[in-house]
């Protein structure tokens, strides 16, 4: 069985710098990363992370908790994590909390026991309202969503500007009775819900804004009946992934003809968002680059715990299709 000395010298380096190497540490160069993990896979090496764990308090491990998994939208998070953890060396604990914060205080807990590195965290509402980064014994980095005063590490889409830029689109193009289904229990429903009402504001338009459940089969509810009210909307803007794929089901199930009888427009570029007929307006979200700064800030902590707070925000994208296509005079 391969030792960490035979790795070291067949990378040609010091047991130290492969020491740093598997245990994901920043001060070693890209050259001598990519001898080390060539060696280590080249012997077939595995490490004692047992003898490992008993001689200190860290691990090789981070955890990923992420709010709902099957928004594609943390599914290309999760894959930039887990990217990045195995170039250095690192193991992923991926957890689900499903908005519910039972199971996301469960999971923090599970973190904890297993004695991991770091933390990045998807964080409920009800969480991210009185997050404290020093409650949890590991360093934690936000992921989509914060607010302004929260004691943490961050990385988030600009989520007001990109729900403000979208209705301003919409409003450009001549609509004016703009409906907007966002998530209840998240600050990123919420921010997005607020451009879209600083919009509406400023045009001097009604505002017409749903909470629910981010989910295809709770928008569909509420979109339909939106539509078959005594005064629909002419255009409706879906704050994630599964809320414009619910709204896009109304929209068929009711016969109407998008964009002639209603506009559609949202958040996340997803293939069947590009493939369908028309397409859909929305905002494309740079998902495995918010992916790659988290890692990158949780990396940074992990290494520097007594840093300053770190915050990434990134800009969406609009991208425009023929959901949204002007309304005729």
């Amino acid at each position: 069985m391969a030792r960490i000395v035979d790795v070291a010298r067949e990378a040609g380096v010091s047991v130290a710098s492969v020491s740093r190497v598997l245990s994901g540490q920043d001060k070693v160069s890209e050259e001598t990363r990519a001898r080390v993990l060539a060696a280590v896979k080249a012997l077939d090496y595995r490490p004692d992370l047992a003898a490992r764990r008993l001689r200190s308090r860290r691990t090789d491990m981070i955890g990923l908790i992420v709010s709902d998994i099957r928004n594609p939208f943390f599914t290309d998070i999760s894959r930039a994590v887990e990217d990045m953890a195995y170039e250095r060396g690192l193991r992923v604990i991926l957890c689900n909390a499903d908005e519910d914060p039972a199971k996301e205080a469960f999971y923090l807990d599970l973190m904890r026991n297993e004695n991991v590195s770091g933390v990045i965290l998807s964080p409920t509402l009800t969480l991210l309202e009185r997050f404290n980064a020093a409650d949890y014994g590991f360093p934690v980095v936000l992921v989509d969503r914060c607010e302004r005063d929260t004691d943490a590490d961050a990385v988030t889409l600009d989520n007001f500007d990109a729900a403000r830029r979208l209705t301003e689109h919409l409003l450009e193009r001549g609509y004016r009775h703009i409906a907007c289904l966002y998530g209840e229990a998240s600050a990123t429903g919420r921010q997005r819900h607020e451009g879209y009402e600083v919009a509406m504001l400023r045009a001097g338009l009604s505002r017409t804004g749903i909470a629910l459940r981010p989910a295809a089969a709770d928008a569909r509810a509420r979109a339909l009946h939106l539509l078959g009210s005594a005064e629909p909307p002419d255009a409706i803007i879906a704050s994630n992934g599964l809320v414009l794929l619910g709204v896009a089901e109304a929209v068929r199930e009711s016969g109407l003809v998008c964009p002639r009888d209603v506009a559609v427009a949202g958040f996340d570029d997803l293939p069947w968002a590009r493939l369908v007929e028309p397409g859909f307006t929305v905002i494309a979200q740079p998902t495995y680059d918010i992916g790659h700064a988290a890692i990158e800030l949780l990396l940074a902590r992990i290494a520097q715990p007594a840093q300053t707070q770190r915050r990434v925000m990134l800009r969406g994208e609009l991208v425009e299709r023929g959901s949204t296509v002007a309304r005729a005079a």
